[in-house]
């Protein structure tokens, strides 16, 4: 029971810093979750691409990410980005000073990550399309990008759902990295209540219980959405 005092609200206890670092944590999974995807769908679309210099830069940008750690990722994207920044500030304002939001930084640089395999996921998604749904298509006078928005994504959401349900329980447990520059989410909230209290197994285990619970609510959405996405599927069947 003392232990669990130690969760209380209010200035005696540090649930409601808990609280705020998971809040933080889940804000930050859910911005990079759109910009990851959609970056991810254009890296794919690069990769399939006619033009060779396309799936060159496709490729490469597959690789770096890929084979980055995501902290050194982060770290490039909070450091490095803050570097060029202050340089381009500096070509049009002497002395002006810049900083990097550590919640853009993270939200980028795990959205770099994520894109890389995200594009994967949907390479594998549209080689699951057949030719003849183009063909169609353009049998049917819609131009390529109607064909896209009408035809191929909605056959596509649902090939590549499954994979992308994966990355995005992946991604929530990845945001911890962004505790190393010193962005307030759970795990750096948990680790300054370690340091207070000097009860390191209890507060982690409760670190661990709420990614935990994070990611069974995120499982509930998850089937709830492929459910969504298979509709028409079982109706046909």
């Amino acid at each position: 029971m003392e232990l669990l005092s130690l969760l209380r609200f209010g200035p005696d206890g540090w649930g409601d810093e808990l609280a705020a670092g998971a809040w933080l944590t889940i804000r930050l999974a859910l911005a990079t979750l759109p910009f990851g995807i959609v970056l991810g769908f254009f890296v794919a679309l690069a990769k399939r691409s006619e033009r060779p210099a396309l799936v060159v830069l496709g490729n490469t940008f597959t690789t770096v990410f890929r084979g980055l750690p995501e902290l050194l990722t982060i770290f490039l994207v909070y450091f490095g980005g803050q570097i060029l920044l202050q340089r381009l500030v500096g070509l049009v304002f002497d002395g002006a000073t810049v900083e990097v939001n550590g919640f853009v930084a993270g939200m980028i640089a795990l959205g770099l990550v994520f894109a890389a395999y995200s594009s994967e996921v949907f390479l594998g998604a549209f080689r699951g399309i057949g030719r003849g749904q183009w063909e169609a298509a353009a049998a049917l006078g819609l131009r390529p990008i109607a064909t896209m928005r009408l035809v191929i994504l909605p056959q596509l959401i649902r090939l590549a759902l499954p994979g992308l349900a994966n990355l995005w329980l992946v991604l929530l447990k990845d945001t911890s990295l962004v505790s190393v520059i010193a962005l307030s989410d759970l795990l750096r909230r948990t680790n300054i209540a370690v340091g207070a209290t000097k009860e390191p197994f209890f507060f982690y285990a409760v670190a661990c219980g709420l990614y935990l619970v994070m990611s069974i609510v995120s499982s509930f959405g998850i089937n709830a959405v492929e459910r969504w996405a298979n509709r028409g599927v079982r109706g046909r069947a």
